[in-house]
């Protein structure tokens, strides 16, 4: 049985307060979003938790069928140069694996993350999962499993807009799977 007060305290102590318990019916995964990374996205092919290198999008529906509580987290920020957000999105991601590590070691031996961007962990990715130098923590965002980030956050009560330019604020979404 989770201890959801246990999780919210944990989540509360990293600093995460806006975040939502959902169910797996509330992700959408669809095939557009595979297609954005492969004609969209300058990572397509290049990183270890980026498509091609993911599982296949009736796996990714499969891996999340097997959840029933899911924890999305909310982050909302701006930046003034647009390039510190990166800076910024590894600290958080890391951040965020040292959350999962402890929800694991409480019990929850299925605590799975998915990162709210792109991995950065390294400075330079091998480019494979194969020769990933960081396997026990590189983890893949929703988007590189199919997941219609846009879709899915509407459908558990958070609002979330297309940027037209930097100056505006940034919702970001990571996901914390834990049985």
């Amino acid at each position: 049985m989770i201890d959801r007060m246990k999780i919210e305290a944990k989540l509360q102590g990293f600093g995460y307060g806006d975040f939502r318990w959902i169910k797996p019916e509330q992700i959408v995964v669809s095939q557009w979003v595979r297609f954005k990374c492969k004609f969209g996205c300058p990572s397509y092919g290049k990183k270890g938790t980026c498509p091609p290198s993911v599982p296949s999008l009736g796996e990714c529906r499969e891996f999340l069928n097997e959840y029933s509580a899911i924890v999305l987290i909310h982050f909302e920020i701006r930046f003034d140069d647009p390039k510190e957000r990166y800076a910024w999105s590894r600290q958080e991601n890391k951040k965020l694996l040292e959350l999962e590590k402890k929800v694991f070691l409480d019990g929850n031996h299925k605590a799975f993350l998915l990162i709210m961007d792109e991995c950065r962990l390294c400075n330079e990715c091998s480019g494979s999962r194969e020769a990933c130098v960081n396997k026990i923590d590189a983890r893949p965002s929703p988007e590189s499993l199919g997941i219609d980030v846009f879709a899915t956050v509407r459908n558990c009560g958070y609002s979330i807009d297309v940027l037209r330019d930097y100056s505006q604020k940034m919702d970001r979404y990571a996901i914390l799977l834990i049985d």
